[in-house]
């Protein structure tokens, strides 16, 4: 019998519709005579979907009417039922537990952004002991919080840029002393970014005083966090991935992203439309289901082997610092002017899971998802071997209830 895959995207984020496109990609790729796939779309308001409409890039177009369809799309929950985790049809009056729609052996997360992509739906995969794919609660938490992957990688010798993070509160009680601050420790150039997103969503270079504010009013529409950096000017981007876990890793082809209108373009940042939409303004031209295989790209990156191997060689020193499994995109800076090279940040999830990148060493976008598989039920089976509960007494000698928060036997508890 099969294992079945459960293929879940979408989600509440402002990455929604890459998701599905990841997802979907993913959907397609995966061998069906080695697995059973159940695609599981997530809505906005986070509302589980399967059904036969589900997996067809084209029904997206038109999600309400998508969802309406109530023959080939059905709204469905996850529920652990004596150990083994299915889908479950969800009607207006109950959850219809007789008879599930599937059963899943491994779920696999092709979500992006906060809510999603940050631990969130891993977490719900551990409460309802399902095998999921990539990385964990921890890792994928600490590879979205762009302070917090920046102190722990410092702290594993990794370069990372220097950079002043706040609060929104703090912005606005305090935006004198803290401008004055980012002035002293970045200056400009500066590049702002809000501290939990992806896809370029909210991040602008500031040339001076005024454009700092304006930048940074910005990224708070999207994130109560920000995250301010310097802004290297004589700029090139090189991105590779990484598949394995914490015992062994290894690294794929470099790639450097090309914006859509180089022209001058050294320190430019890559946008939303850059990445996703081939750099055609609307998607023209460009295919409606690439997600980031469509960004201009050159593979190999334009760099020297020594450069290559020290990028490769940081990556997976990197993921593995993170504690990462599974499959993700590490992105780093290069400063041409002292040849210096900066760790940037960490994809958990990265858009089209990276395939693209493995292709030029051989292997197929099939064999990395079977790979991300394996790691999954790994990691199942070393988690099987610790204790998660601790025998104990304490609960027995509880009687008559709590008051003014005492014990029975008059103690604080």
């Amino acid at each position: 019998m099969k294992p079945t895959i459960g293929i879940f995207f979408g989600g509440k984020t402002t990455e929604h519709e890459v998701s599905i496109i990841t997802g979907l990609q993913a959907f397609a790729a995966i061998e069906r005579e080695k697995y059973d796939c159940v695609p599981v779309y997530i809505t906005k308001s986070n509302d589980f979907y399967a059904g036969e409409s589900v997996g067809k890039i084209e029904e997206y177009s038109n999600i309400p009417a998508l969802l309406k369809d109530t023959k080939k799309c059905k709204q469905v929950t996850l529920l652990n039922q004596g150990g083994k985790v299915g889908l479950y049809e969800v009607t207006p009056k109950k959850i219809d537990v007789r008879k599930p729609l599937a059963i899943l052996d491994i779920a696999l997360p092709c979500v992006h952004g906060t809510n999603a992509e940050d631990g969130t739906l891993q977490g719900f995969f551990e409460m309802l002991r399902l095998p999921y794919a990539g990385c964990d609660v921890l890792s994928s938490a600490i590879g979205m919080d762009k302070y917090v992957q920046k102190t722990v990688l410092k702290q594993a010798g990794i370069p990372v840029l220097d950079c002043v993070t706040f609060s929104a509160k703090r912005f606005v009680n305090e935006k004198e002393s803290l401008l004055i601050e980012i002035a002293a420790k970045i200056g400009t150039p500066a590049i702002v970014k809000p501290i939990n997103l992806g896809s370029s969503i909210g991040i602008s270079i500031a040339a001076n005083h005024d454009e700092l504010i304006t930048s940074i009013e910005n990224a708070l529409l999207f994130s109560e966090r920000i995250i301010v950096e310097s802004a290297i000017a004589n700029l090139k981007e090189i991105n590779v991935s990484v598949s394995g876990d914490k015992d062994e890793a290894e690294a794929s082809e470099c790639e450097e992203p090309v914006a859509s209108n180089p022209g001058n373009s050294s320190g430019k940042i890559l946008d939303y439309n850059d990445k996703y939409s081939g750099g055609e303004k609307n998607g023209k031209n460009s295919s409606k289901s690439s997600g980031m295989a469509s960004l201009k790209r050159k593979i190999p990156a334009e760099i020297s082997p020594a450069v290559r191997d020290e990028i490769r060689n940081t990556a997976v020193k990197a993921f593995k610092a993170l504690g990462c499994s599974g499959v993700a995109r590490i992105d780093f800076l290069i400063d041409n002017d002292s040849n210096k090279i900066y760790f940037n940040e960490i994809n958990t999830i990265p858009g089209s899971l990276s395939f693209y990148l493995w292709e030029p060493l051989g292997i197929s976008y099939s064999d990395l998802l079977e790979k991300t598989f394996t790691l999954a039920l790994k990691r199942e089976r070393e988690r099987a071997n610790l204790n998660f509960s601790f025998e104990s007494n304490i609960l027995s000698g509880f009687k008559g209830g709590f008051k003014n928060g005492k014990n029975p036997n008059g103690s604080k508890t």
